[in-house]
């Protein structure tokens, strides 16, 4: 059985662990030569690399960058010869309450969350072919309640305003873009946050039709269906992963 990606490159912002580190590994299983970049964390970066063998590679950068973004993609084209799909899972979030965010907090989550992913698209636009596929790591926040999300949330509402936007605007050059939005997922970050460990985790558990928190194949095999051509009449959705959570 010929595998759905066979052959096509993909870029995956932010695969260094979590859903990028997932994301990377299923396209590879599927075929394609995988981009694991990383911003700071080579030695992860490096692992997921050895996990998927010989067809991956990993490549530094900051996508808030503009000068990283174009080195990420012009070494992914001398290395591969080709980008096909790009994955926009780079991003950051943390939780405060009203009173706390400042400045600093709301750049720290715009700058990376939405211009990042920007300025990623607009670069991606100049290496995709017809056929090529954006899709954008978004989340269930973007769409239902989320205590001390308030900014995190607003980026990610954003992330679907702009899939929607681009697929109308990339349409006639028939590249896709599509959103996944996953749920409440125990991820690295999500531990980090102390999210995992909440009374949120409970609650959310408890609202999940399918009784339980996401995994991150859950998301990698979403992440195959929106970049192979299972799905080439799909554009400008955002598909929610949640176990039937709202």
């Amino acid at each position: 059985m010929s595998k759905k990606l066979f052959e096509k490159v993909a870029i995956v912002t932010g695969a260094s662990k979590g859903l990028g580190a997932s994301i990377a590994q299923h396209l590879a299983e599927e075929g394609a030569f995988v981009v694991v970049n990383y911003n700071t964390d080579k030695e992860a970066a490096e692992r997921v690399v050895q996990s998927i063998g010989k067809n991956a590679v990993a490549i530094q950068g900051n996508m808030t960058h503009p000068s990283d973004i174009d080195h990420l993609f012009a070494e992914t084209k001398r290395i591969f010869g080709k980008v096909d799909i790009l994955v926009n899972n780079a991003g950051v979030y943390e939780f405060a309450p009203i009173e706390k965010i400042t400045e600093d907090h709301f750049y720290k989550h715009f700058d990376l969350n939405v211009l990042g992913l920007l300025l990623t698209c607009q670069c991606a636009v100049k290496y995709l072919p017809a056929g090529g596929s954006i899709i954008n790591i978004s989340s269930l926040a973007s769409k239902s309640w989320a205590p001390y999300a308030t900014v995190y949330s607003a980026t990610k509402a954003a992330v679907d305003s702009i899939t929607k936007s681009l697929a109308y605007e990339l349409g006639a050059r028939q590249i896709r873009v599509n959103a996944i939005n996953p749920g409440m997922i125990p991820t690295e970050g999500a531990t980090t946050a102390g999210i995992i460990e909440s009374e949120l985790r409970k609650k959310v558990e408890a609202r999940t039709p399918l009784g339980r928190l996401g995994k991150p194949q859950d998301i990698g095999a979403a992440a195959v269906f929106l970049a192979s051509n299972d799905s080439d009449w799909i554009t400008g959705e955002t598909l929610l992963i949640s176990g039937g959570f709202r």
